[in-house]
């Protein structure tokens, strides 16, 4: 899932002469544009920590890792075995 903000529109914030109503309506827009980078993040974050969607798309690599892990423990194991 790749996250693409959306472009930035001009601010209007700080610009002079601004009516409460303006005021108002960027708040409200801003508030919206917060809500979805928010419910956007939430998504990213659950996909990431989903250990079994890692597993899954990673299976060839634990694999591999976990032969190498194993070879190296019994090679350890079987030096200290001659001692």
């Amino acid at each position: 899932m790749s996250v693409h903000p959306e472009p930035a529109r001009p601010s209007t914030a700080g610009m002079p002469g601004r009516s409460a109503a303006q005021i108002r309506r960027d708040i409200e827009a801003e508030r919206r544009d917060l809500g979805g980078s928010v419910e956007l993040l939430r998504g990213r974050i659950a996909e990431l920590t989903d250990w079994r969607r890692q597993v899954r798309e990673h299976r060839s690599q634990l694999i591999v890792g976990a032969a190498v892990a194993g070879f190296a423990l019994g090679g350890l194991m079987m030096l200290r075995r001659r001692r």
